[in-house]
Formats: C-alpha cells, structure tokens, sequence
C-alpha cells in the first residue's frame, strides 16, 4: 500500500484513509469490520487490476487457514455495507474463475484527516451496520431531529418492513450525542419478563434487579444521559410499557427507541408507523421507476447475488410487477431478490403468480402484508433443497448468534451429515434466509426472528424438535465445559465476551431440558457447568433457581448418579454460602458433597468440599474447624499437581492467620505469591476449589491482615491497595468484594483513614449488590452501621471484626471463645475488650488477669498490634492504680518496637499515653 500510503481515496461517496483505516461516508466515519477495512484497502491499491482469492485470502489472513467462503461472506458483506449497486453504482465486481477488481471511478488527494475523524472506543453495543438503507432516509433524518426532544419514540409495523434496521441506523447517527452511550436491547431472545430487568442490569453495567423495586432500578440511571434502543418488543408489550414509563420518569435524561409490530400504549410513547417502500406504478419512464425504493432494493439485492445483472427496459415492468405483488416488504423482496439468478425475472414473477393462493392460507384477521410474508416465506422454503430445509428449521432452536461449528454439532444428526451442513448453511446465507454477520475471528450466524418462528413451527410439524433441542443442549454442555476450563486461563472481560452471548441459548437449554419431557441428565450436567457464567453476569439467583431444579429431578430419579448429585451440591454450596455465609445450610451442602465425592472416590470433588467447608467455617469465626479442614486437604495430598499445591498452600495460611499463627503465615503468604509470580496467568482461580476469587487478590488480602496484625499498618495499607488494584485490573466481581470486606475497609479503619474507609465501604456495597452477593452486601451494612446485631447470624468472622473496630461488645458466649482459644486470630483484641467493660463495671481485679492473658496472647501469635493495645489498657489501669514507671516501661517496650504507621489512631493513642507517664501525670 506504499502508493496510498500518505493520500486519501475518494470514490462515490467515501473518502479512506489508508494509514488511519479510516472510510468515511459524507464524512462521517462509516463503521466496517477490521477483516472488510483490509480487502477494500487491498482492492483500492490495485483498482482496475483482478486481485485473485488466493492473494486476498493470504494477505487478509495471513496466519490462518481460510476457506473461500469466509472470503465470500466478507466480501458480501462489504459490498452491502457500501451499497454496491444502488442507484446501478458498481464498486467491486466478481470475475468468474480469477477474483475480485475495484471498478469505480476514484480519485486520489493529499491526505487531510479531519479533526474529529480518528476512531474512538465506542460507547455503544450497536452492531456493524451490514447493508445501506434504501428509502428511508426522510423518515430517518426526521428521527434523528425528534429523538433529543421527543424521549420515547416507538417504530411499529408489519414483520419484515424494517423496524430493526430503521432504529439502528437512526441510532448510529445519534452515536456521541448522548454523554452515556447508546445501548441496544434485543428482546428475542428472552421468552419470559422476568429476564429484562437482568439483561438490561447488565447491559447498563448495573446492580441486578430481580429482587429489588423497578423504581429503585430507574433511580439507579438517573444521572446518566443516554439512549436505549429496545428492539422486538412485540411479545413483551405489557411488561416493557411498564418499565420504560419508570425509567422515563425517574431518569429525566433517558431516551428510548423501541421497534414492535403494535403500539406498546405506554404513557408519552410517540408512535411511528413505518409503511412499506414505495413502488413505482406500473406506468412511467425507467428513470421515474428507478427512484421507487422498493425497486432499487430489487435491484441492488439481485446484484449482489448476481454480479452480471443488468434491469433491461424489457424487463422493468416485470420488476415493477414483482414489487408491487410483494407489497413493498423488504424482507419478501430481499427473499425474492435471492432468486433472480435461478428463475430470471420472467420466471420469478411466474413463482410468485403461482404462489398468490398461498394468500389464503393465512387466518382472516390476518393483515394482507402478513400474509404476503408469510407466503414468501413458504415459497422460499419450498425451493430449498431437503438438505437446507432440514438445516434451516434445526437452526431455529438457536436463541442468539451461533459458529458454524455450533449449527454443524446441532444440526448433523438424522437425514444430514455433518460434511454437508457448511454448504447448505451458504445457500441459506445466499437466499437471504440466514443473516451472517462477519467478525474478525469467525462468522457469526443469525436468523432474523420473524424466520426463527417460522423455522421453529417447520421444525415442530417435522416432529424434530426435542432431538434437535437436545443436541442443542448438548453441544450447550460442551461449550459450558470449555467455558470452565477457560475460566481460570482467561482474563474476565474477554471471557465474558466469548462466553456471555451464549446466555440465551443455555437458558433456553435448561429451561427445556430440566422441565417436563426434557432431557434431565444433560441439563442437570449443563447446570453444574455453567456455574461460571451466572457468576460472571451476576446472575447467581437465577443460577440457584436451575439448581433447585436439578436436586429436585436428581431427588426423583430411581438411580441418582453420585457424581452429578456431588456437583450440584458444590455448586449449592457456593450459591448459599455468597448468600448467608456460613450458615447451617451451606455448611450441609458442602458436607454432603464430601460424602459424595468420597462415595465415588473423587479426589477433586473432596478437595472441592472440604475447601468449600472451610470457607463456610472461617465465615462462621470457627477457625480450629477450618483449620482442621486444611489438614485434611493436606492428607488427600494435592501436592502432586502444582496448581493445587499452589490451592493447598493458600488454605494453610489462611488456617494459620485465623487460628493466630501470623509468623508462620507471613513466611508462607510471602513464599505463595513468589510461587504464583512463577506460575503467570494460571494461577487466575482455585482450579474449581472452593470459593472462587482470584488467587492472587485473595493472597495479597490475607498477607495485608498478616502485616497489619504484625505492626506493619503502612505496608498492610499499600498491600490491601495492590490486592484491590488486582481485583479491578481482573474485574472480578467477587474477588473485588473479598478483598474489600476482608482487608481494604478493615484496615482503612484501622489506620483511622475514614474517607478511605468510607470510599471503600460504598465501592463494597456498590460491587456486591452489583454482582448480586448478599454475603458480601450484608458485611457492607455492618461496616456502614445500618444493620443490627440479630443479623450475624453464621457470620462469626464478621462479628469478631467489628469487635476489633470498637463497633460491637463482647459478649458472654464471645468472651468465653476468646478465653479457649478458639476466637483466633482476634482472641488477644476479645479479652482486652472485655478487660475494658470490666473496668467500665468497676471489677478492676478481674480486669487485669485477663489483660496479661491478653498481652502474653498477643506476643505469642505474632501480633503486635493487638500487643500494643493491650499493653495501653493495661498502662492505663496501672497509671490509674499509682504505678506509673510500670506502665510507662510496658508500653514503651511495645511501642518502640514499631517502625512505621506512627500516625495511625493506636499509636498516636500510645504516644500520648507515654507522654503522660513520662510526666507522671494522673490518668
């Protein structure tokens, strides 16, 4: 490209910028996927010239092994996105058996690339737009001038007229107009209403809302100025009135466009009707005809599937009769348009003539354009071949966009093997039955909704529905099981962007498969293994709900299959245990899969529950129990797979900080992360054991408690800031809550850094609400003051840290585990404060036995921070009591063994103490 390198290409139209990649269209930047940039760019820098496949294939993909078709799809789609052939206009032709040639007139400038005109990340979901508009644009332009004042606008009409395309275009236009981007929401996919308010929470990158009020959700968004593009609302039309009249009135800078086949009748929706294209009479000259969109949609669409079409004057009157016979509907005509190669013009106006009785078919309250689609359809069909046919309706179980390799697992089975499925699903693509979409990687199937139920009703009446749901929800079970092995090897957002589109088509999976008739084994199976990606969509309620389903079928089958039964009770565990924490019920589930795990002689899934046991004690502040777990994790010996001594490793510091043994947790904290720096990227999770955070984060959030306990508030502050620097670089959701709720917020207040802890406390409530973690929002409201005492229940760790922050007394059971030994980690800070009530009481003789046991405590876990508070009170009851030298030597002692943190609350409260004793003041 060195010719074109330093200028700018002009041609119809656009302007490109080679060096930037930048086309613009009227100079606007028009949207194009990166693989169609580098053909135009190839075709510009040899125009006139024929560029072979084999050339394009070789510099487009140079690293890959590429078929011709991907080479074709793209190219069509290049052609469609340039409108080639509107208005007669040819850019790129095909020449048979060589390849592709640029063929316009163009001219070549210095470059001048516009100030605005350099690409920026968008703030939108809207896909790539495919196709030109064609007679539309008065409508359009009338949209893009109405939309900034009139906040809700709803485009209705017939399916296949053009509601979807119209609003993504009106939506592009307005792209940078709104402050908060511009965000699409497909309906089509979603069967009931409970799944919008979810979907939109995640689109809109907020807090789930399937417990909380509408209201509460609106109020959410407003602030935020943007437009929400609402697509295929028709079947949805009472629920989706509802929640755009609360988010308009509570979110006073909210837009919507919505697309439905009726009005949704909703207060202040603005409702435009789009009516078909317009077709030129029957009468008239070819250049009057030729300005009738429905004809240059004919024209345009017949070109890009012949390349050698030309519209003679002979044969304007048939095409004028063809658009006339379809109504004007873009869809009929596209499905038309598709086969002006095969029949000829004269041909397919005979097929369609033939076809009028097919009119009839339709209900009397159907619509005629209703009915003149739906015999299209019918007609398209009927001229597949039994292969495409076959392939077409197995297509409709697909919620969403799919691979070719996912059609080929879903659709090869009886009457069509799986060699013949790639050429069928091409003709389907080129009879415009089936929508690709072209990405940089693979291409993207889809089927336009309207077909999808056509294909669907195909699909029941050929008595193939529940087998081809269940190689759907197989090949789901496969995609689930690569997702979790991928889990803990990939970073969270592009994770998310290869799995979460998936989530239609795995709900659709295990609604059929766990409901009546379905095929309860794979579903139970697809239930355990999507865990990550309800996870990962903050969807952990309704990943609850399917496994509710699942115990319940496993309940009722005659021969329950352990190892499934020991799945599901792991991933019961986990859901409850980020809901109550260690509560009875999280704790029975655990044990159960231990029993389970043992019964099939399942080493992983022993692992699995003991580790998850132990998250459910050290929750519950029973650390000697956790502890005890992390020995027999030890006795199954994970050693012998590193990732799992890496696992293995972490229990063991976490048993050894919460029993109190900070020396030997430090010395293992530190020589963890020296591992785990070793291991890169694979030590991401626990490898499916236990709770699931990253390793990293929650290895920095215990060595953060570790130095701060040791007298380090300084280092503790800046390793709490590492582990949450982590968590957000990673956006994990739940690890940025564990290590908010366990060290940054702790130790912020420690420190007596309040508007640090206070940031961190609303960064804790936002995330765990967002992330639908009711433990983790429930430890924010203790950290906030807003929930009562009653509430800890199977949160004794909680409880015991909201001792240590002076926010809870100690009671009798509290004071009585600390005196045992068996609070841990917090057993020196206990009996301290339950010295200082006893000296609030009075019972100074009591009080100081149990601040010795406290001081000498303290020195034996390695916690000097609890060692300097207790050696302050009990310099301030000996001060009290005449014994001033004592008190200043014993606190001194402690106090000089500090190196750092001297603005911290506890020493500054020591300093001042010293003071007073070096002046012998009275207390």
């Amino acid at each position: 490209m060195n010719d074109l390198r330093d200028q700018a290409v002009q041609f119809g139209p656009y302007r490109i910028h080679p060096r930037q990649r930048l086309v613009l269209e009227a100079g606007r930047p028009l949207r194009l996927g990166r693989r169609a940039v580098d053909i135009l760019l190839i075709l510009l820098e040899q125009a006139g010239n024929v560029v072979s496949k084999q050339e394009l294939i070789a510099r487009v993909w140079p690293t890959s092994v590429v078929e011709d078709g991907n080479l074709r799809v793209h190219m069509a789609a290049l052609r469609k996105a340039l409108g080639d052939g509107q208005a007669g206009q040819r850019y790129i032709v095909t020449v048979a058996q060589r390849g592709y040639s640029f063929v316009a007139p163009l001219s070549i400038e210095p470059m001048s690339l516009p100030s605005d005109g350099a690409p920026q990340r968008p703030c939108h979901n809207l896909p790539l737009r495919r196709t030109r508009m064609i007679g539309r644009q008065a409508l359009i332009d009338r949209l893009v001038q109405q939309l900034p004042t009139q906040r809700f606008i709803t485009l209705t009409g017939a399916g296949g007229i053009g509601k979807t395309t119209v609003a993504l275009r009106v939506a592009e236009l307005l792209i940078g107009h709104y402050r908060d981007g511009i965000h699409l929401l497909d309906l089509a996919p979603l069967s009931t209403p409970s799944m919008i308010l979810p979907n939109l929470a995640a689109l809109l990158d907020l807090a789930p809302a399937e417990q909380g009020p509408l209201v509460a959700f609106a109020r959410s968004l407003q602030e935020r100025q943007l437009l929400l593009v609402i697509d295929n609302c028709e079947h949805l039309l009472d629920d989706i009135a509802l929640i755009s009249e609360t988010l308009l009135r509570h979110a006073p800078h909210l837009h919507i466009l919505a697309t439905s086949r009726e009005a949704l009748r909703a207060e202040g929706e603005s409702v435009q009707r789009l009516e078909p294209l317009a077709c030129p009479p029957a009468s008239g000259n070819r250049a009057q005809a030729l300005g009738y969109p429905a004809l240059q949609l004919l024209i345009e669409r017949a070109m890009a599937h012949q390349d050698s079409f030309e519209l003679s004057d002979t044969e304007l009157p048939l095409a004028i009769d063809i658009c006339q016979r379809l109504d004007g509907i873009p869809l009929a005509i596209e499905l038309a348009a598709a086969q002006i190669e095969r029949f000829g013009l004269s041909g397919l106006l005979a097929q369609i003539n033939d076809n009028v009785r097919l009119l009839n078919r339709g209900q009397r309250s159907d619509l005629p354009r209703h009915q003149t689609l739906r015999a299209t359809l019918d007609w398209s069909f009927n001229l597949l071949s039994a292969g495409e046919q076959i392939c077409l309706r197995r297509l409709a179980v697909f919620r969403g966009g799919f691979s070719l390799a996912s059609a080929t697992a879903v659709i090869a089975g009886a009457a069509l093997a799986p060699a013949e499925v790639p050429g069928s699903i091409s003709q389907l693509v080129g009879k415009s039955l089936l929508n690709v979409e072209p990405s940089d990687d693979d291409m993207v199937y889809r089927l336009l909704d309207i077909t999808r139920t056509y294909a669907l009703e195909k699909l029941s009446l050929a008595g193939e529905l529940d087998a081809t749901r269940e190689r759907h929800a197989a090949h789901c079970l496969a995609l689930m099981e690569q997702a979790q092995a991928d889990w803990s090897l990939l970073a969270t957002q592009p994770w998310i962007d290869r799995y979460a589109p998936l989530r239609e088509d795995i709900r659709a999976a295990l609604d059929w498969g766990l409901g009546t008739g379905g095929a309860s084994a794979l579903a139970i199976k697809l239930t355990v293994s999507a865990m990550p990606l309800w996870q990962e969509l903050s969807l952990l309620r309704e990943h609850a709900l399917y496994v509710g389903k699942a115990l319940a079928l496993m309940d009722k089958a005659q021969a329950p299959c352990p190892r499934l039964a020991m799945q599901l009770q792991l991933a019961l565990g986990s859901l409850v245990y980020h809901a109550v924490g260690g509560a009875t019920q999280s704790g029975t589930a655990f044990a159960e899969a231990a029993r389970l795990a043992e019964q099939s002689q399942d080493l992983g899934g022993q692992l699995r529950a003991i580790s998850g046991q132990m998250a459910v004690d050290l929750c519950g502040g029973r650390y000697d129990q956790a502890r005890a777990q992390s020995v027999q994790f030890d006795r199954l010996d994970p050693r012998t797979d590193p990732l799992l001594g890496l696992s293995n490793q972490r229990l063991q510091v976490l048993a050894q900080h919460f029993t109190g043994d900070q020396v030997l947790a430090r010395q293992n904290a530190e020589q963890l992360i020296q591992r785990m720096a070793h291991s890169g990227h694979l030590n991401r999770f626990a490898h499916g054991i236990g709770i699931q955070y990253d390793q990293n984060v929650a290895s920095l959030t215990v060595l953060a408690r570790i130095l701060w306990l040791q007298g380090y508030p300084e280092r503790a502050w800046r390793t709490a800031s590492q582990a949450l620097e982590l968590a957000v670089q990673v956006n994990h959701g739940t690890s940025i809550c564990y290590t908010l709720a366990l060290a940054g917020v702790v130790i912020a207040r420690y420190n007596g850094d309040q508007t640090a802890a206070q940031r961190l406390q609303a960064l804790l409530l936002e995330q765990s609400h967002k992330h639908g973690v009711h433990l983790f929002q429930t430890w924010a409201g203790h950290y906030a003051g807003i929930m009562e005492r009653s509430d800890l229940q199977g949160l004794g760790l909680i409880e015991d840290i909201l001792v240590t922050l002076g926010a809870c007394p100690v009671d009798a059971q509290n004071a009585a585990r600390a005196r045992t030994g068996a609070a841990g980690w917090c057993a020196p800070e206990l009996l301290r404060v339950t010295a200082e009530q006893m000296l609030g009481q009075g019972d100074t003789l009591a009080a100081e036995p149990l601040l010795r046991e406290a001081l000498d405590l303290a020195k034996t876990q390695g916690a000097l921070a609890w060692e300097l508070r207790s050696a302050a009170s009990m310099a301030r009851l000996w001060q009290s009591l005449g014994r001033a030298d004592a008190a200043r030597d014993l606190l001194k002692g402690v106090y000089e063994r500090f190196s750092e943190g001297f603005a911290t609350p506890d020493l500054v409260d020591a300093r001042r103490l010293l003071d007073q004793l070096q002046d012998k003041r009275p207390a």
